[in-house]
């Protein structure tokens, strides 16, 4: 006590008090009302999974009546308490921050604007919808129901929270109420009840019928006060009038208050009496510490290198907020770092990580980088909210690893591996004799003069240069149908490729009718196909080609191949044959029919027609004749580089048959399946962990679906090659990294035939295992279950061996028939098995796996009754449609990919944790599934630091929990560093992580690396007042400022975001403190998020300059509208939370122009309206390709219809003005209007503007209108009434 009483007095005597602190405070609002948090927190579950939504709903009827005194705390921690009954600590922390953040706040607007598009009922809390007829009481839905099938269903978006029990067939009820309220649960019971007989599809939207008059506070953005430049005048000298704004901010509790060393929050605590000396002493030091003379070169040099070392001397758990301080208050802090000495160990070792830096990471000194489990997160591309993104993402699955029973270092190595599904094109055997090659390159004479050596490939050549050599390197076949109207253009492309003497190698598969009793003289393909195979015979394969291309040749562009086509060019050049004997009934050329069609369907490569290069089919837009030529021309430079170096490492020698190198390739498989290979998949979560079993059917309906997944798990026995598990034989090497489960009715030809191929597969490979899921297509009873329990029997009771013998007799149909006529099951027993064990096992009344696997089928799988699926490690390819083949070759393409994506690599992992082959194999399965489920990203950066000992900022995490791994690179005294270190501070509360903050100095600076302040608005959780009444928002506080200097005020938003200011008397781009009371309290609002977009004409491939677009709602078509700029094709339109509709706009664009095709949006593809629902703070971009309409195809969209040589720049511009109306269309003003734009920020150039829109009124008679920026103009400018 004596002490500090000494340094108050010292302090007293020796100091002159000056004038009271200032301060700059900014907020942001959104334009929308407060959005209730029980609603934001079903959002949030909703993400998690439509079945925690809906336990979510259920549960939240017991908060209102809970009991706790009625504040804003303890409803809040009421919530909380129940929407994290189901979530992990990190899940509730993350829930607490995107509440903090408001993230959801977006998504229940956007159903509030859905809602008010439909125009509620007046004086209702909440309404129903039914196929478009609306109503506020629950009695009148049954009338509405009655007559709904008359009217079209309505459109489901993406977010919309649909009941899981409903009948696709059944009318859809949209209930719009708000969760919480006493008359929602009511008729949500109701509602429930019907859904779940099948009588309705029951979706709920939010509807807020009495919204708040607060706004959202956001956070998530930065805040600037940048140091302004005084060489010219910019400050008006205006008196600030009517500072009403709210100042009360400064919080004297505010807990960063350590000034010089003394902490004044303790010193406040610990000597209450002393507050008013405390609070003078305070302010004399901030005022001492504000000095911002200017540093001398020789000060500046080692700035960064200096400001490290403050960071580093701080204990680790402190480092965080030094750094925070350090570099958001970096010109006042400048000064007092200079006198910091930098040891010569730290300098060397941030040199030497330096170069690893620049040779691994591409950074240069000074650069930053943030690393979450080894993902880039681009601080300058990437938002707070898209980060949160990442962080549940990696929640999920670092908490499903550790649910395996995976931990701490093995974990993260199995985050690590690559197995995003490859990109790789596969591509099918062109080795069969269905293909009829036209030419040779190696053994065709008209090649003679090429180099036959595959060295040539190694020859130097001008880049582009495609290279001339007698190998069959590039194959190029054609499977198509004679008679489809495109056939004719791929064969024109084929002959340019072949008389150009291109290094091609061409072959033709005509699949036609293989009927017998259709013949050439009636069918046009089936007659091609025997002049063909005729002429080939007669001459050769080359003059068959040449044949049918005169026969095209006789077609008219737009008409059909018709049998008198063939028969006119056949009996022109072979006027000596019978045409009755090619093409008729009894024709001889029938070579390669029946082949063809069976060639095509067995590889599985789609609709007619079909390209291959190398067996590798091209894509459907690449088909186009004009692209065709290109694509391929840049298939054979790419695939040269591969021979090339197969070439140079000795793969590939002059004696291989290069055909035969080419399809021994891992990605050659007999058969591709569309269904196997689609981007779009499905996965189970199989990370539930439990003791329950499929066999115990009243508590497997009570689980959730994971534990389910779980449970049938659990009961799985497997079928593997040679019988060995881990009973029987212990083998590291029979961990089968491939697991199948095959669903479907066994008791049903095609559920059996199914099985029976697996099973047959399997026989060929030792990676595999299988077990199988009965998906019944009728009611179980005793008659309609006998393979089904035989199969169950054979796998509980026997051997894997036995059950696999024994299972793969009862797949077959005969054992079947023999059944059903009477035969008892043990007569088909194989050798060894224990029949007594398995009758009793047969013949036991209880069917409880049969009911679980029903209802699994049902319920997770979302199959009908007898519906066939194949599940590969957690992977649903299903339902297979009625008739659908699935067969062995399907099953080895299925192994193929998870071998090479994810299998063996994950396999390899666990081996080394040491389970047993059975659990092995079971980890294998479930790690699959959840590192496949995620969605697809950037590859994962492996990073090795050299150094951490003395350049490093290291915080270790909890022992026993799961932890990030996060990695930063930064140099302090950058914006990067501003933005990082509140970022990192807030994370560090969040989330449990091993930290490195490694420093990336510069040297030699010669100017201030940072003029100006800075503040991340971002908190944790939500905060409270004394009263535990909610805080007003989160604010930027920028306290204790400097004086003297000139500010400007920036905001850095996310890129999406439109934001102007809207309240304050002060000039923001002017800033000057002396002149201020206390307080500049800036707000801002959320004007619009910005909806991005480009825009593609198909036809030309470029941007269709000009084109405007519309958007807006059902009720108001037109709310916004934009023109599609020539760069890029870039469109951007304002909007706000909602569904919104993208329209061309009426006049020329609609006219000239259709919407063929859209991607990003929330409609489907061949929906006629584009939809877009902007439910989120993130960016959203879509892609809108267009097409000019048929009998507009010479037309130009910016000229008038009238006059052609009108265009350029102005022409366009007045265009654009007009609407694209014709010019007897717009009304022709008496005078010509002048429109004058402007410019303008600050006070001070306001008043030039005012000036000067005077002085122009005042000297001229020509009508005049102004244009403004307004993102631009001061709140006070905007609120002029004379402007108006």
């Amino acid at each position: 006590m004596g002490i500090l009483i000494a340094v108050l007095g010292v302090w007293f005597s020796s100091s002159l008090v000056k004038a009271d602190s200032k301060a700059v405070t900014t907020s942001l609002t959104t334009k929308w009302s407060s959005t209730p948090l029980l609603l934001e927190t079903s959002e949030f579950l909703s993400e998690e999974g439509q079945e925690k939504f809906w336990n979510f709903v259920e549960a939240s009827e017991n908060i209102k009546t809970a009991e706790h005194d009625g504040s804003d705390y303890s409803s809040y921690q009421e919530m909380l308490k129940v929407a994290c009954q189901t979530l992990s600590p990190l899940q509730q922390n993350l829930l607490k921050f995107s509440l903090s953040l408001r993230s959801y706040s977006a998504a229940v607007q956007a159903f509030q604007q859905i809602a008010a598009d439909e125009s509620p009922p007046e004086g209702c809390t909440l309404f129903f919808v039914v196929h478009g007829e609306k109503t506020c009481e629950f009695d009148s839905l049954g009338k509405l129901l009655q007559a709904a099938s008359d009217r079209p269903k309505p459109f489901l978006f993406k977010g919309d929270h649909k009941y899981p029990a409903a009948n696709p067939e059944s009318p859809v009820v949209i209930l719009y109420a708000e969760i919480g309220s006493e008359e929602f649960y009511r008729h949500h019971r109701r509602l429930v009840s019907k859904a779940e007989a099948g009588e309705i599809t029951y979706v709920l939207r939010h509807y807020i019928a009495n919204p708040s008059k607060e706004k959202v506070y956001l956070s998530g953005y930065g805040v600037e006060l940048a140091i302004k430049s005084t060489e010219y005048k910019a400050k008006d000298d205006t008196q600030v009038k009517g500072t009403d704004v709210n100042a009360t901010v400064i919080d004297e509790n505010d807990p960063i208050d350590e000034v010089q060393g003394f902490l004044f929050g303790k010193l406040r605590q610990l000597y209450p009496d002393l507050s008013e000396e405390l609070k003078e002493l305070r302010k004399h030091l901030v005022e001492s510490t504000n000095e911002m003379a200017p540093l001398k070169v020789w000060q500046l040099q080692d700035l960064s290198f200096q400001t490290a070392a403050r960071i580093l001397t701080a204990p680790p758990v402190d480092a965080l907020m030094v750094m925070k301080d350090l570099s958001q208050n970096f010109p006042t802090k400048a000064r007092a770092i200079t006198k910091t000495v930098v040891s010569s160990e730290l300098r060397a070792e941030i040199e030497e990580n330096q170069k690893y830096f620049k040779g691994t990471l591409g950074l240069q000194p000074g650069d930053s980088a943030l690393f979450i489990n080894g993902l880039l997160i681009d601080l300058d591309t990437q938002d707070i909210f898209s980060l949160i993104d990442v962080l549940r993402n990696e929640a999920r699955v670092m908490e499903g690893l550790h649910s395996l029973g995976i931990e701490g270092i093995s974990l993260h190595n199995v985050l690590k591996l690559n197995i995003q599904p490859s990109d790789s094109d596969y591509a099918v055997d062109i080795r069969s004799p269905a293909i009829s090659w036209i030419n040779n390159l190696e053994v065709d004479s008209r090649y003679n003069s090429w180099p036959s050596s595959v060295q040539e490939l190694l020859r130097p050549t001008f880049p582009g240069v495609i290279r001339q050599i007698r190998k069959n390197f590039h194959n190029f076949v054609l499977i198509v149908d004679p008679t489809h109207e495109t056939t004719a253009e791929l064969l024109n492309v084929a002959e340019m490729f072949f008389s150009n003497h291109i290094p091609l190698r061409i072959g033709l598969v005509f699949v036609v009718n293989d009927s017998e009793d259709v013949d050439g003289l009636q069918d046009p393909g089936v007659a091609l196909l025997r002049t063909y195979n005729y002429v080939a015979q007669e001459m050769d394969n080359n003059y068959a080609f040449q044949t049918v291309m005169s026969i095209y040749n006789k077609v008219k562009t737009g008409d059909q191949l018709k049998v008198e086509h063939v028969v006119n060019v056949l009996e022109k050049q072979y006027p000596y044959v019978e045409i009755n004997s090619v093409l008729g009934i009894d024709s001889a050329y029938d070579q390669n029919r029946k082949a063809a069609r069976a060639y095509y369907e067995q590889t599985g490569v789609g609709p007619l027609p079909v390209v291959l290069f190398n067996g590798m089919p091209f894509q459907k837009d690449q088909l186009d004749p004009d692209d065709l030529e290109t694509v391929t021309m840049h298939k054979i430079l790419e695939t040269t580089s591969i021979f090339q170096r197969a070439v140079y490492l000795g793969e590939l020698s002059n004696d291989q048959d290069v055909v035969e190198y080419i399809m021994n390739q891992p990605n050659v498989v007999p058969r591709i399946n569309s269904r196997i290979l689609r981007s779009d998949r499905e996965y189970l979560d199989l990370t539930g962990m439990n003791n329950h079993f499929v066999d115990d059917f009243a508590r497997f309906t009570t689980l959730e679906s994971k534990d389910k997944t779980a449970a049938v798990a659990n009961s799985m026995t497997y079928l593997t090659k040679k019988g060995m598990s881990s009973k029987e034989i212990y083998d590291d090497s029979f961990v089968r990294p491939v697991t199948f489960w095959i669903v479907g009715d066994f008791d049903k030809p095609s559920g059996r035939q199914l099985l029976y191929d697996a099973i047959k597969h399997q026989k060929s490979s030792n990676n595999i295992r299988i077990s199988m899921i009965n998906n019944p297509s009728e009611e179980p009873n005793s008659q309609n279950t006998i393979v089904a329990k035989a199969i169950w029997a054979a796998l509980q009771t026997q051997t894997s061996n036995n059950a696999k013998n024994f299972i793969t007799k009862m797949a077959k149909e005969e054992t079947v028939k023999a059944l059903e006529a009477g035969a008892d099951i043990l007569e088909f027993a194989v050798g060894g098995m224990d029949t007594k064990i398995f009758k009793e096992a047969f013949d036991s009344p209880k069917v409880d796996f049969i009911l679980s696997h029903a209802i699994y089928c049902r319920d997770v799988l979302k199959l009908k009754k007898g519906q066939r699926a194949v599940i590969s490690n957690g992977r649903i390819i299903g339902p297979l449609e009625d008739g659908e083949m699935f067969n062995q070759d399907d099953f080895h393409l299925l192994e193929n990919i998870i071998l090479k994506t994810s299998g063996q690599k994950i396999k390899s992992q666990i081996q080394q944790l040491g389970f047993e082959e059975d659990l092995a194999s079971d980890l294998v399965m479930k790690v699959d599934a959840l590192l496949s489920a995620q969605p697809k990203g950037e590859a994962r950066i492996e990073y090795q630091f050299f150094e951490e000992r003395y350049s490093a900022v290291k915080l270790r995490p909890k022992e026993g929990e799961t932890y990030f791994d996060v990695v930063a690179i930064v140099d302090p005294v950058t914006r990067d560093a501003q933005r990082l270190a509140p970022l990192l501070l807030v994370l560090n509360q969040l989330i449990n992580m091993n930290l490195r903050v490694f420093m990336n100095c510069q040297s030699k600076l010669s100017d201030m690396p940072l003029k100006s302040f800075y503040r991340y608005v971002l908190e944790p959780e939500i905060s409270f007042t004394a009263e535990n009444n909610f805080a007003p928002g989160p604010i930027a506080k920028f306290l204790d400022m400097p004086q003297s200097p000139l500010f400007t005020l920036n905001l850095n938003t996310p890129e999406s975001w439109m934001v102007e200011s809207v309240r304050t008397p002060y000039d923001l781009d002017n800033i000057f403190l002396e002149e201020v009371e206390s307080v500049v309290a800036a707000e801002y609002e959320l004007e619009y998020l910005l909806l991005e977009g480009h825009c593609y004409d198909i036809t030309t491939g470029q941007p269709p300059r000009g084109l405007q677009f519309t958007l807006g709602t059902s009720s108001s078509p037109v709310i916004v509208d934009t023109i599609v700029m020539a760069n890029l094709g870039y469109f951007q339109l304002k909007a706000n939370p909602g569904a919104w509709t993208l329209r061309l706009r009426k006049g020329r664009s609609e006219d000239i122009y259709r919407i063929y095709s859209h991607d990003g949006t929330d409609s489907p593809p061949e929906a006629n309206e584009v939809i877009v629902v902007l439910n989120n703070f993130k960016s959203k971009i879509i892609k809108v390709k267009v097409q000019k309409k048929f009998d507009m195809m010479n037309e130009d969209l910016l000229s008038d219809g009238t006059n052609e040589n009108e265009s350029g720049f102005w022409e366009s511009l007045k265009w654009g003005f007009t609407g694209g109306q014709k010019n007897e269309d717009v009304k022709q003003d008496k005078d010509d209007v002048l429109n004058i734009f402007s410019v303008a920020s600050g006070h001070l150039y306001e008043r030039f503007l005012r000036i000067m829109m005077l002085s122009v009124l005042k000297h001229t008679k020509t009508p005049l209108k102004f244009w403004f920026l307004k993102n631009y103009l001061s709140p006070t400018f905007k609120r002029n009434k004379e402007l108006r």
